[in-house]
C-alpha cells in the first residue's frame, strides 16, 4: 500500500535508522534481488560558462574571460567521447553551463556529429535547465527543442537541475533558474516524446524534511501521470567554494544521506531505481546505501568536474573492474547497463 506524505515525513523524523534501512532494503530486494546496476560511462561537462550563478554551485563561471573558464570545441568533445568508447563506455553523460554565445544549432550539431561517429553509444544529454535555455534562445517550445534533439540522436535526459522543486527554496538557492513547475513540464514533455529521464534532488542545504517530501511527492505524481523516470538520484550538497558556504558550511551527515535514500525508496514506489551516486555520497556511504534501498551505483564517469569544483574528495572516476569489485564486496551482484537500462552479461 502506498505510503502518504505524512507517513514519509514521520519516517524521516522518527524511524530508527537501522529499521528504516532494513525496510528500504527489503523493498529493493523485492524489486531487484541482490542486483546492483552500473554503467560504463563518461561525463562530458562541455563548458563551465553560465548565465546563471546558483548559490550552491562552485562549477559555473559568469565571465567568459575568467582564468578558470573553459568552453570545449567539438573536436575536444569528440576526443573525450572516443577515449571513453574505446574502453567500453556505453553512455555519454553530457551537461554544461548555459553559455551566452552558443546558438541552439551548436547543441544539435554536437549530438548529430556524435551520433554519426559513435552510433552505438547512448547520448544522455542536457538537463531541463539547458532545455529551457535552448527554448529561450531559439524562440521554440521545450517540446520542439527535445523533438529536434531526439532526431539528432538524444536518447535520454540526465535529470539534473531539479534541486528542490518548492519555489520558496529555489528562490533562495538558485534565483533566476527555471521554476520547479517548468522543470516538471520539461520532463512531462520528454516522457510524452518517449525520451526517458532521471530525476534529482539536491539536499543537505537550507531545505527541510517537508521540502524533500514535497519534492518527492511532485515526482511521484508526475510519474503516475506520464511515466518515464528510470531513477531518482539524491544529490548531496557540497559546501566548498560557493555562495551558500557561509550559511551551510558543512556537508550533511552519512545518517541523513542514508535516511534520504531509504525514504525515497519507500515513497517513490513508481520509480524503478534509486541511485547511490558515489561521487557525491562518497564511496563508503554509497556502499551503505546499497543496503538502504539503492539499486544503482551510477557509473565509471572518468572525468567529473561539477562536484569536484565544490570540494569532493573521491576520485574523478572509477574503472569498470573497481565498480564491480565494490558491488561484490557488499555481497551483491553487479549488472552492467546502459542509459536505457538495457543490461549486458
Amino acid at each position: 500500500m502506498r505510503i502518504t506524505t505524512s507517513e514519509a515525513l514521520d519516517l524521516f523524523k522518527n524511524a530508527p535508522l537501522e529499521d528504516l534501512c532494513k525496510m528500504a532494503d527489503a523493498e529493493k530486494q523485492r524489486r531487484h534481488g541482490d542486483k546492483v546496476f552500473w554503467v560504463n560511462n563518461r561525463q562530458i561537462n562541455y563548458t563551465n560558462v553560465c548565465v546563471l550563478h546558483c548559490k550552491f554551485c562552485a562549477f559555473s563561471r559568469i565571465k567568459k574571460d575568467s582564468p578558470t573558464a573553459y568552453d570545449w570545441d567539438y573536436q575536444t568533445i569528440r576526443n573525450k567521447a572516443e577515449e571513453a568508447i574505446d574502453i567500453g563506455a556505453r553512455e555519454l553523460h553530457i551537461v554544461g553551463g548555459l553559455h551566452p554565445d552558443h546558438p541552439f544549432t551548436y547543441y544539435i550539431d554536437m549530438l548529430r556529429d556524435l551520433r554519426h561517429e559513435f552510433p552505438k553509444v547512448n547520448l544522455k544529454a542536457f538537463t531541463a535547465v539547458e532545455i529551457c535555455h535552448f527554448a529561450k534562445i531559439s524562440g521554440q517550445t521545450p517540446e520542439q527543442i527535445m523533438a529536434t534533439l531526439k532526431d539528432a540522436g538524444l536518447d535520454a535526459l540526465p535529470g539534473g537541475g531539479a534541486e528542490i522543486l518548492r519555489q520558496e527554496v529555489r528562490d533562495k538557492i538558485c534565483p533566476g533558474k527555471e521554476t520547479g513547475d517548468e522543470w516538471l513540464a520539461v520532463h512531462r514533455a520528454a516522457h510524452k516524446l518517449d525520451i526517458p529521464t532521471n530525476a534529482t534532488m539536491l539536499f543537505g542545504h537550507i531545505e527541510s524534511y517537508e521540502d524533500r517530501i514535497d519534492h518527492m511527492d511532485r515526482l511521484r505524481k508526475l510519474q503516475d501521470e506520464a511515466p518515464g523516470f528510470f531513477a531518482f538520484i539524491p544529490l548531496v550538497y557540497h559546501p566548498e567554494h560557493n555562495a551558500l558556504h557561509n550559511i551551510v558550511p558543512n556537508m550533511t551527515s552519512p545518517e541523513d544521506i542514508l535516511r534520504t535514500v531509504a525514504v525515497s525508496r519507500l515513497f517513490l514506489d513508481n520509480f524503478p531505481h534509486i541511485k547511490a551516486y558515489w561521487i557525491q555520497m562518497g564511496i563508503e556511504t554509497a556502499m551503505k546505501a546499497l543496503h538502504a534501498g539503492a539499486s544503482d551505483l551510477d557509473g565509471t564517469i572518468i572525468e567529473e568536474k561539477i562536484t569536484h569544483a565544490a570540494g569532493a574528495k573521491v576520485p574523478v572516476g572509477l574503472t569498470p573492474a573497481k565498480m564491480q569489485d565494490l558491488i561484490r564486496e557488499q555481497g551483491l551482484t553487479p549488472v552492467e547497463r546502459d542509459a536505457k537500462y538495457e543490461t549486458y552479461p
